[in-house]
């Protein structure tokens, strides 16, 4: 991934991912022969809402990797007790974006209010059933959601509401059933009002990371020979990410690294600062270098490099351009 945010340019350090990416294949390609190495380097736009991977997934992009890996910069959380989030404990949530429509029948506000059929009313009922649903969903679930559109003037009956909705998850079975209950509440304010209905995807889904312990083993290990400390808890905090799909069909891993002593949360000015500065620059290296090392200690271990080989032949045909869906 190497784009940027509208606006405040890097504050996801997207430059930083693509640096890492670009040297750690720079350095694979010049012993990729000696160690036996196919070595792929794939650009991917759109993370934040496009879903890059998830396209590239579809097209067969992935379907040749034995693994993949990737390495995302932070900066560090006041409560981590090392300077770096461990591989083997990488978390991210489950997302899905997508929005409801409703459509009623326009007549005016004041003249003829008992001919429409608000549509305004659907949302607001259906937004007021969802405040209620929180109450009963897991804790470490998370629900938005906004009316886009509600009405042209206040003298008119709104005909067409549009409600945008996002949904994450850490666990894939709680995930897909709060989606049921969530679309439960939509068809609530349907009924009640007499509108029609109806939900479309407006992104792809993003499935959570499933973090390889082979990989994520060895990444610890090297990353350590950088002189980083690793904490073995991953608090991200709820964020999602299209590596999610990836590792769902392919071995793979997501590690995190900080800017050492730098803090700001992302997708904030601060970040943008931190993500251009000589800690950023020390973390591209460390995340460059430990991917190629890890990838290397795969390829120059038998047992390890038999492995994967066999993982990859025991999968379908096919299986990596599977769409995920919640």
């Amino acid at each position: 991934m190497y784009d940027a945010l509208p606006g405040i340019g890097h504050a996801c350090g997207h430059n930083v991912i693509a640096a890492s990416g670009v040297g750690a294949a720079l350095g694979l390609a010049k012993v990729a022969g000696d160690a036996g190495l196919r070595v792929k380097l794939l650009g991917t736009p759109a993370e934040e809402h496009g879903g890059g991977k998830v396209s590239l997934l579809e097209a067969g992009a992935f379907e040749d990797a034995d693994f993949s890996l990737m390495v995302h910069g932070m900066t560090a959380s006041p409560d981590m007790t090392g300077d770096s989030h461990s591989a083997k404990g990488m978390k991210s949530t489950a997302v899905d974006r997508f929005q409801v429509v409703y459509t009623g029948h326009t007549s005016h506000a004041a003249a003829a209010p008992e001919l429409g059929i608000n549509a305004s009313n659907a949302a607001v009922l259906a937004l007021n059933a969802l405040a209620m649903l929180r109450q009963q969903l897991p804790k470490e679930t998370n629900m938005n959601a906004f009316i886009s559109l509600g009405g042209e003037a206040t003298n008119i009956i709104p005909e067409r509401t549009v409600v945008q909705v996002e949904l994450r998850a850490y666990d894939l079975g709680i995930w897909r059933d709060m989606k049921k209950k969530v679309l439960n509440c939509f068809e609530a304010g349907a009924v009640a009002t007499g509108c029609s209905w109806e939900w479309e995807s407006t992104e792809h889904p993003y499935a959570p990371v499933v973090s390889d312990e082979v990989l994520a083993g060895l990444w610890d290990e090297n990353f350590a020979q950088r002189g980083r400390t690793i904490d073995p808890e991953v608090r991200l905090g709820g964020g999602s990410t299209d590596m999610g799909n990836v590792s769902q069909v392919v071995p793979a891993i997501h590690p995190l690294q900080t800017f050492r002593g730098k803090q700001s949360p992302p997708h904030n000015p601060a970040f943008t600062e931190i993500a251009a500065s000589p800690e950023a620059d020390d973390a591209i290296i460390d995340g460059a270098v430990t991917m190629a090392a890890t990838v290397v200690d795969v390829a120059l271990n038998a047992d390890l490099r038999a492995d994967f080989q066999r993982r990859k032949a025991e999968r379908p045909t096919g299986a990596t351009q599977a769409k995920f869906s919640a």
